[in-house]
């Protein structure tokens, strides 16, 4: 009987394969697999890793779209933001959104955050951040998990992320809900406001349906729904929710109880090398500076505080 790793190495070498061919790795996957043609986490972040460079290389074949697309999303990001905020981008993949947003938005002091399931793409995304003189924080985390406490970051957006998770549009805005404490902006595609074509198309690539009716039973505000003016393909139309959440606590100091462990809840310190939560004795590691804090990296090392350095 095959194991689970035999099957994720069996995953992982297909899909390269069929990358190399010039095939779509992620269709791959949902072909030959057994999820019942549903896209997972460790095919997304496969197809992710093998992609990594491509959004970069668009951003600067593209300039023109790219600072249109950035100067849309900062517009309706604004409104809820003030000095000294916090910015977070669900999935920012190589940050040519999050660079381009912050710019736009030029706002004094805003912190800017974002995750990506793929340690490759927020490599990429930190040399980018780097060459255009944005100061963010960018780190490997998990959507339906992640690294960070309840209202700890005063506006959430999503750019297309939530797009392959069809099936879980629930799990993703709860937890988009949970970290945010003013605003949820989801820009994605609109299933019940594309065409018949856009549809199908949504439909065989597994994509999110639903997010406004999702949105509507948390304890928010829908302030803005509806298709976007910029959009890069009709057949996977723009669209936003975005969400006001009523009555924001205060805010959360990053350094003093921000960061949370995504398999406990509990408090993770940065150490600089590991960020590390004490009371369950679990590590997660810091690769190129680059922290690795989905659930998988947990490392059980309850002796790191021990005298021994980590």
């Amino acid at each position: 009987m095959k194991s689970d790793e035999h099957d994720l190495g069996t995953l992982i070498m297909g899909m390269r394969d069929a990358y190399m061919r010039g095939e779509n790795a992620m269709a791959w996957a949902r072909n030959n697999s057994n999820r019942e043609g549903k896209n997972e986490i460790v095919s997304t972040l496969v197809a992710y890793d093998l992609q990594a460079g491509s959004y970069v290389a668009d951003a600067r074949a593209n300039p023109n779209f790219r600072s249109k697309w950035c100067a849309q999303l900062a517009g309706l990001i604004r409104p809820y933001v003030e000095p000294g905020d916090r910015v977070l981008e669900v999935g920012v993949g190589e940050a040519t959104t999050l660079a381009g947003v912050i710019k736009a938005i030029n706002q004094p002091e805003l912190a800017a955050l974002g995750f990506d399931v793929s340690w490759s793409r927020i490599k990429v995304g930190q040399d980018w951040v780097k060459e255009n003189s944005i100061n963010a924080r960018l780190f490997v985390g998990d959507l339906f998990h992640i690294p960070l406490a309840d209202n700890s970051i005063d506006v959430i957006y999503t750019s297309h992320s939530l797009e392959p998770n069809g099936g879980k549009e629930s799990e993703a805005i709860a937890e988009l809900f949970r970290v945010a404490r003013k605003a949820v902006v989801l820009v994605e595609p609109l299933y019940e406001l594309a065409t018949e074509q856009a549809q199908n198309r949504m439909r065989a690539h597994g994509y999110v349906m639903g997010l406004k009716e999702v949105a509507e039973k948390m304890d928010a505000s829908i302030v803005e729904y509806g298709l976007l003016e910029v959009c890069g393909n009709p057949l996977n139309p723009s669209g936003v929710v975005l969400m006001q959440k009523p009555n924001p606590v205060a805010r959360i100091d990053l350094s003093a109880g921000g960061w949370q462990c995504p398999l406990t809840g509990m408090q993770l310190v940065d150490q600089g090398d590991i960020f590390y939560a004490e009371q369950v004795g679990l590590a997660y590691p810091v690769m190129r500076g680059i922290p690795l804090l989905r659930g998988q990296h947990g490392v059980v090392a309850s002796k790191v505080e021990d005298g021994n350095p980590a």
